[in-house]
């Protein structure tokens, strides 16, 4: 089964698949881009055995690290420390942001409008905030090349300019940055706040971000 036809399947009727997501997973898997496990495909914007292989100090090659699968939000039970329906059924995540276990998901906002949110593992990553309104965008971020969009910190330097923090630098994966600015007809900014304005952590007493306010009024 293709990564669209699992999440046509469990989307909730709530929720959309956005066209520029069909888009994506036709790119990956026009690519072979993905693994099939027993719980569904799980894809990538870069092959995974190379971007293993080629990891050296001195850098690795493809960009972000990052996998789309039709999650859900069944686990998220565990996120929130609850299982309020009025909460967990408004997110559906498709992605891991971090080898921490951060993730990407869909979220209904107050008004009912579907927004792209990142939600920080707790054990790594604490950035809780909207990663992006149009899911161009959100792809405008991954075509940026962080080594991980689910360290908030970094989105104020370019990811080039990063080697002295990090010891290493990931080299963009210019394939996908093509694509999305040819299929799309739009410009990747050279760094991630330009998306991604309010990058907080979960708890912030001050957040100017939406979903971060959200999710301060619905934990536990």
């Amino acid at each position: 089964m293709t990564l669209e036809e699992q999440f046509d399947q469990s989307l909730p009727p709530a929720f959309s698949l956005p066209d520029a997501f069909r888009r994506l997973f036709s790119w990956i898997e026009s690519r072979s881009l993905y693994v099939d496990t027993r719980s569904g495909r799980i894809g990538f914007l870069y092959p995974e055995a190379e971007m293993k292989a080629g990891w050296t100090r001195s850098g690795r090659p493809g960009g972000t690290n990052i996998e789309f699968a039709a999650e859900g939000n069944a686990n998220l039970k565990y996120w929130f420390g609850h299982e309020r329906s009025e909460v967990i059924e408004r997110l559906y995540v498709f992605a891991k942001t971090g080898a921490e276990g951060s993730m990407a998901a869909f979220w209904l906002d107050q008004t009912g409008r579907q927004r792209i949110v990142h939600l920080g593992s707790g054990s790594g990553s604490t950035m809780v905030c909207v990663l992006a309104d149009d899911p161009v965008d959100f792809l405008r971020l991954l075509a940026i090349g962080y080594d991980e969009i689910c360290w908030g910190d970094q989105f104020a330097v370019r990811p080039e300019d990063m080697q002295e923090e990090l010891s290493f630098i990931v080299s963009p994966n210019r394939d996908f940055q093509n694509w999305v600015k040819t299929t799309f007809g739009v410009s990747v900014p050279p760094t991630g706040i330009e998306i991604v304005p309010h990058p907080d952590d979960m708890g912030e007493p001050s957040s100017a971000d939406d979903f971060n306010r959200w999710v301060a009024s619905s934990v536990a």
